[in-house]
């Protein structure tokens, strides 16, 4: 067996009395006062997550066109401390990985999933030179998360009141350098730090420190992301599955849409033009008992018609809910479909996402 990775906070978690589990060849805390409790903590005040087993990785400036051969995202047009949710898509069309990008004015910057690390990171370096590819593994992220965060971060000497999600800015965070960004993926407000791995443990005390903070694993960041309807790499995503049909039309900006000259152009621009056979939906399940991946879908009057990719019982609305893919005829909200729950049926309504509201702080237009 291979041995699990560990992150810089790995001792931290276990003097708090994590449950660790392996997860993308990491050992990474799932859970610590128990998920239900992690998540609502999220919800009402703050709460710290590891997610120092995600890549970070930095392209040299002048990048931003040949990162645009790879995501059908406009990257040249990003300003400077903005970030943007991409998908790197494969030639046919498909999904490579999900990621972020950050305009940090002298580079880029990319954080790619613990899982698709081996994938990426070579796929990158063939199409952008070995040399422009560089790993920060002197860098570690965390991930402070809730109502409460920005008001914590300011506390400890962050001038953070400017920014706006997905806008980020060079920060000191109780005395230690880091990059900011106001974003995160639980869909509340907060901010992921970029931090030197030698600062990166004393901070995180630092953090958990203030009564409003609490440490939160996996467990509750996947029950979040799912009530915010974003998706996770591996259960809603894959090399299959293109960018339209994960409903992330919206990553695709007009002057992409125009020009094209990306990885998978083809099926992706058709998609747009002529629709997909399938799309991701919400999933509202009837009843307490929740409908987990890979539970198939089916309609009375055609038969099977998808599959959940994510489910789990909502804290936030104290109710089932699900994400998965319907035929495209079917993803109305309103129609109803079966589940099939390890042999029984569950009735499932097809909703809008996300379960619960944003609590993203976004810039005003105009």
């Amino acid at each position: 067996m291979t041995e699990l990775r560990q992150t810089p906070f790995h001792d931290l978690h276990v003097s708090l009395g994590a449950k660790m589990t392996g997860f993308a060849g990491w050992d990474m805390p799932v859970a610590f006062a128990g998920t239900i409790e992690e998540h609502l903590h999220t919800r009402s005040a703050a709460s710290l997550f590891d997610v120092a087993h995600m890549a970070i990785v930095d392209l040299p400036s002048g990048s931003a066109e040949p990162l645009e051969r790879l995501v059908p995202s406009d990257i040249v047009g990003l300003g400077l401390g903005r970030s943007r949710y991409t998908a790197l898509t494969t030639e046919s069309g498909g999904i490579l990985d999900d990621c972020i990008v950050t305009n940090h004015g002298d580079h880029l910057g990319l954080v790619v999933n613990a899982s698709r690390r081996d994938v990426v990171l070579p796929h990158l370096r063939s199409h952008l030179g070995d040399d422009s590819v560089i790993e920060r593994t002197d860098l570690a992220l965390l991930a402070l998360q809730g109502p409460e965060a920005i008001a914590v971060l300011a506390d400890l000497g962050a001038a953070v009141g400017d920014l706006y999600a997905m806008e980020g800015a060079e920060a000191t965070v109780a005395g230690v350098p880091v990059w900011l960004s106001r974003s995160g993926y639980t869909g509340e407000d907060g901010g992921e730090l970029r931090v030197p791995v030698d600062a990166a443990v004393g901070l995180a005390e630092r953090l958990l420190a203030d009564e409003r903070v609490a440490p939160a694993g996996l467990g509750a960041r996947d029950t979040l992301r799912l009530e915010a309807g974003l998706c996770l790499y591996g259960n809603d995503l894959d090399e299959t599955t293109s960018p339209i049909e994960a409903g992330l039309t919206w990553t695709i900006q007009r002057r992409r849409r125009e020009g094209g000259a990306f990885l998978g152009e083809e099926r992706i621009l058709a998609e747009l033009r002529d629709g997909p056979r399938r799309l991701r939906v919400g999933l509202r399940p009837e009843g307490r008992r929740p409908a987990r991946p890979p539970a198939t879908l089916r309609n009375d009057a055609v038969g099977e018609v998808g599959v959940i990719t994510s489910g789990t019982y909502g804290p936030s609305i104290e109710a089932p809910v699900s994400m998965g893919y319907v035929a495209e005829s079917l993803a109305e909200p309103g129609t109803r479909v079966l589940a099939d729950v390890r042999g029984s049926e569950v009735a499932c309504e097809v909703v809008g996402l996300p379960f619960v509201p944003s609590g993203a702080q976004r810039r005003p237009r105009g």
